[in-house]
């Protein structure tokens, strides 16, 4: 399908609007303040253009069918809300960096990663995030969605940055200062579903969507019909092209339909590598096929997080029920999870927001078992995720919240409560994920850093982070061992550089590790430890970095 994209395409000496409706051939722009146009049938069907002349950038319009204003569902911006009037917004340019040698990836909610909540104020906060030591940062789904806050997985106009986060501006202004500081930088996107509130699409064309695949939301998109594959793709290459984003999350890919020869998700992936970006999938974990079927470049992994889990809280409910609480189950899993492909956390935006009260991990265990967790993660050659505050095990939860009116807000709060109550030995109170309280006490605490506890867990992070950069053997891809000893976890990643032993102590006591001539420590999660002549002590829930090779 060949011409413009549709929205409004600005240019020095006028900008062209495309509008694809199937529902009238009565189709109108009307600028604010200024004029009305009648838009003209195209050789496209469907397709419908007008050109206006020197309008200026920032210019507010409204499409019209068949004399209603309906909200653009392609408009780069909506000041107003995904209800209110489109912005005219110049085309960007934006530039990748290069590909990290390795990745690994903070994940962040723009709206509670700063007390502001907004793009500029992420800004303020990325050179904690490039000391830390990672080489990228995600951000949840920022595309329009209605309400002034939620997790984002609701939009419903992908071309739009949220509003309540900032301008398009400020979003490409964020994106540049990740890269000065070296940091590449993944965006999720959502293209399962489209939210609840405020998709207009279905009014220019019913075409768009198929009762053949049903979603939680209603009827799923249908890449069969072309203007919704044009949409989808099109996306693609606006995030690339114009913000200079490095890489793409997938969202729920076992749930993108298409029936199409070619499916949406392998051309989303050749459309991201023609332009050397990557692309990760959230991925069916029973049966992952976004790698192996469509190219995708690594999908999440959510076994690790959920046997770790397991053995350190004792939890069993739900998805917990098939991990089994002992370090033998947790020295399987990591011989399954040794691929780069593989996205792993021991917490992400699921596993703490999906909880009751938003808890993380921290709330469940102590301070050596969490640091131990941590290194790890931050050992194996899977693409570790950190989740914002992780790094010095923030206090704060991380709750479901949402921001929709009327019944559809009572309903997301009624649901949410049974959802929990069904739940085998849950007891207490849901919080309201549509109380304003809900999501203000899921803003980070930054002032916590410097606290005892919280800045051990910082050091702890940012050892592991920068053995990952470093040391030779991490840099290098290799097979991995593991096998338990009671309570003891012994993992081996082994490269022509050498060797590297990781010994994690899950008990609540002290146990001896024999160790080779010429071993030495890398790092400690706990106190430091002492040799004797024929080993070492490693203390209860510490984990211990050692290498037997070349330094």
């Amino acid at each position: 399908m060949q011409g413009l994209s549709c929205g409004a395409h600005w240019g020095p000496e006028g900008t062209t609007f495309v509008v694809c409706t199937t529902t009238t051939a009565d189709v109108a722009v009307r600028v604010l303040g200024d004029r009305l146009e009648r838009l003209r049938p195209t050789d496209r069907p469907s397709f419908y253009e007008a050109r206006i002349e020197g309008l200026p950038a920032g210019a507010l319009y409204e499409v019209l069918l068949d004399g209603e204003a309906v909200p653009d569902p392609f408009a780069r911006s909506l000041p107003r809300g995904v209800h209110g009037p489109a912005e005219v917004v110049p085309p960007g340019a934006g530039a990748p960096i290069a590909a990290p040698a390795s990745w690994s990836i903070y994940e962040l909610h723009v709206g509670t990663f700063t007390g502001e909540g907004t793009f500029r104020a992420a800004i303020e906060e990325l050179d904690h995030v490039a000391d830390l030591g990672v080489t990228a940062i995600e951000l949840m789904p920022v595309a329009a969605f209605a309400g002034h806050h939620g997790w984002g997985y609701d939009g419903v106009a992908l071309y739009a940055p949220h509003v309540d986060y900032g301008t398009p501006s400020d979003l490409r202004a964020l994106v540049d200062a990740a890269h000065a500081r070296g940091l590449a930088v993944i965006l999720d996107v959502v293209y399962n579903h489209f939210g609840p509130a405020g998709n207009y699409l279905a009014r220019y064309a019913p075409q768009y969507f198929t009762a053949h695949v049903k979603t939680p939301w209603g009827d799923g998109p249908d890449f069969t019909w072309p203007p919704m594959r044009r949409l989808v793709l099109d996306n693609v290459r606006y995030w690339l092209d114009e913000y200079g984003i490095d890489g793409l999350r997938l969202d729920a890919t076992h749930a993108i339909h298409d029936a199409s020869e070619t499916h949406i998700v392998a051309e989303i992936c050749a459309v991201a590598h023609e332009r050397g970006r990557v692309v990760f999938c959230e991925d069916d974990p029973k049966a992952p096929t976004a790698v192996r079927d469509h190219g995708a470049d690594g999908a999440w992994a959510d076994d690790l997080h959920h046997q770790i889990h397991v053995l350190l809280t004792g939890e069993r409910d739900g998805y917990y029920a098939a991990f089994e609480p002992t370090v033998d189950a947790l020295a399987r899993c990591v011989r399954a999870v040794d691929r780069a492909s593989l996205v792993t956390c021991v917490q992400n935006h699921d596993q703490i927001g999906n909880r009751a009260d938003g808890t993380r991990l921290t709330a469940a265990v102590d301070l050596d078992a969490f640091c131990a967790a941590a290194t790890l993660l931050l050992f194996l050659p899977s693409t570790p995720l950190l989740f914002m505050g992780q790094e010095w095990a923030a206090s704060t939860p991380f709750l479901y919240f949402s921001d929709h009116e009327g019944d559809l807000g009572r309903a997301v709060s009624e649901g949410r409560r049974k959802e929990h109550a069904a739940l085998p030995g849950f007891a207490g109170d849901v919080p309201d994920p549509q109380a304003r309280a809900t999501f203000e006490s899921s803003r980070l605490r930054w002032e916590e850093r410097g606290a005892l506890d919280h800045a051990r867990a910082l050091a702890v992070h940012r050892a592991m982070l920068r053995l990952r950069r470093e040391d030779p053997v991490f840099a290098r891809p290799g097979p991995v061992e593991a096998r338990a000893e009671g309570d003891v976890l012994h993992v081996v990643r082994v490269s022509e550089r050498g060797a590297r032993h990781l010994v994690v102590n899950f008990g609540a006591r002290a146990a001896p590790v024999p160790l080779a001539d010429g071993a030495h420590v890398l790092f400690s999660s706990g106190a430091p430890i002492v040799r004797s002549a024929d080993g070492c002590m490693i203390p209860a829930r510490t984990a211990v970095v050692l290498t037997t090779g070349q330094r």
